[in-house]
């Protein structure tokens, strides 16, 4: 059985999936960052709802948790 190309493929997936996570974290702490920092207008979190394609439940799902964790901005 000759595996060299699931190997690679394998090897990538691995890599994109990384990359993705880490992108992922960073949106995060921005978006919290963001928020935290901001004005505290009505419309923040549909601002950041647009820009990262979450919706606006999503955005105040990462707030609740960023508040009950503790996270500020840095």
């Amino acid at each position: 059985m000759d595996t060299g190309k699931l190997e690679l493929a394998a090897q990538r997936y691995r890599e994109a999936k990384a990359a993705l996570d880490g992108a992922y974290a960073d949106v995060q702490v921005e978006a919290i960052a963001a928020l935290q920092k901001g004005s505290d207008e009505p419309g923040d979190h549909a601002e950041v709802a647009r820009i990262t394609g979450w919706s606006e439940e999503q955005v105040q799902q990462l707030m609740r948790r960023a508040a009950e964790e503790g996270v500020e901005a840095s």
